[in-house]
């Protein structure tokens, strides 16, 4: 599977390098213990360094306003929330860090990460001990199917929701059926599954994949793809990179001055920022952005602009959204045992999630159904500020349309939960 880690880390390695980190034995309702009875602690694991870092800042910022806000309403069941958070780092430091939070710190769920090979790690751990975890930002389609599990939920999107959206716009520009498509691809778990998924939405729309190229994630200079590029001649770009590399293909796509047009089909808003005006290009799928006519969406964007001076991006959103889910499903339990929420959130329960419709999670897979959006960077000349820089689509799906028509069916990725 694209979304493991290869042959040299098998899950029982994985499992061993996140048992040495261990320093008490599993305990029973971890958020119930005596020695912290007057508070709840929350794990957040999230990238901090690397391609994802900028990412991840994102997402610890809106985490720990999400907490914030949670323990100036009241906290949970009266008790104050305290969020511990950790650099993921790669998915054996994060198999370890969400073991240790566990036994060592009594976590009563763990929210975040956005690696997707980190995401199955930490799922593992939380399985096993049977603690939930809520993915703000993992996007392999696997990690919903072949790699489910039953203490795993998802707020962030799936690969093919992601494309499915995307390709709306795309299809509306007359960029994919019968055009000649060239592929540069993220070489991690990520970017191999939405490769997969991309492919599938070529094939059933007679787009001809004409070139395809696996980018190491640590690569700066693109020019030698660039050249490639030049020489192909491609109707139509997909960038299906990740982090940083999106703003520094971006910034070498401008500079080259290629007239191709360009999109992507997994993408943060801080990489549109990052590459700037003049320099941003293309149609590409976002799960939330702040210019979201929505009160609760336009109450976020006011607090987190109060709080660091710049509005949130998407994967700040997804963190924000986790922690208040978890926050107002054990307040209405009055109570934090995982299992009881992972139920709850199963029995169909519905979420304000600062868009213009409620939430939901899917019983069978644990996705979020909810509303996406495709982005399309506005001309140099009519970019007033530093954040506004794209026009949007309206909500996809449609408000005639069920939440659920981006998703993959159960025939299109089966999940079956481990007992």
């Amino acid at each position: 599977m694209t979304d493991r880690f290869g042959d040299s880390l098998s899950r029982r390695s994985l499992l061993r390098a996140g048992g040495a980190a261990l320093l008490a034995p599993a305990l029973a309702s971890p958020a119930l213990s005596q020695a912290q009875s007057d508070v709840i602690r929350i794990g957040h694991l999230t990238p901090r360094t690397g391609f994802l870092g900028p990412l991840g800042e994102f997402a610890m910022q809106a985490a720990q306003l999400a907490v914030e806000e949670i323990n100036a309403a009241g906290g949970i069941a009266g008790r104050k929330v305290e969020l511990l958070s950790e650099d993921s780092v790669n998915p054996q430091t994060a198999s370890a860090k969400a073991e240790r939070m566990i036994q060592r710190d009594r976590v009563a769920c763990l929210v975040g990460e956005i690696n997707s090979a980190s995401a199955l790690a930490i799922s593992q751990v939380a399985q096993r001990e049977k603690i939930l975890f809520i993915n703000t930002g993992a996007n392999s389609d696997a990690l919903r199917g072949s790699d489910c599990k039953r203490f795993m939920f998802h707020v962030e999107a799936q690969n093919t929701m992601m494309v499915r959206a995307c390709g709306r716009a795309l299809l509306d520009r007359g960029l994919i059926k019968g055009r000649k498509v060239y592929a540069l691809t993220a070489d991690y778990a990520f970017g191999h599954d939405l490769l997969k998924q991309a492919k599938k939405y070529f094939a059933s729309h007679d787009a001809t994949l004409v070139g395809e190229d696996l980018i190491p994630t640590e690569l700066t200079d693109f020019s030698p793809f660039l050249l490639k590029l030049r020489q192909a001649k491609p109707d139509l770009v997909i960038c299906n990179l990740a982090g940083a590399q999106i703003t520094n293909f971006l910034k070498q796509f401008s500079e080259f001055g290629l007239p191709f047009p360009v999109a992507g089909f997994g993408f943060d808003t801080a990489l549109a920022w990052g590459a700037g005006p003049g320099n941003f290009l293309g149609t590409w799928p976002v799960i939330w952005h702040h210019q979201i006519d929505s009160p609760s969406a336009k109450k976020f964007v006011a607090a987190f602009k109060a709080k660091y001076k710049k509005p949130p991006e998407n994967q700040g959103w997804g963190d924000y959204t986790a922690m208040k889910i978890v926050a107002q499903s054990m307040n209405e339990l009055k109570s934090t045992e995982s299992i009881k929420v992972v139920e709850h959130l199963e029995s169909g329960a519905k979420f304000d999630i600062a868009k213009l419709r409620e939430g939901y999670f899917r019983p069978w897979d644990h996705e979020l159904m909810q509303e996406m959006f495709a982005i399309t960077a506005l001309p140099a000349d009519q970019v007033k500020n530093t954040y506004d820089i794209f026009s949007s689509t309206g909500p996809l799906p449609g408000p005639g349309e069920s939440l659920e028509v981006l998703a993959t069916t159960r025939d299109e990725n089966a999940c079956t939960f481990p007992a």
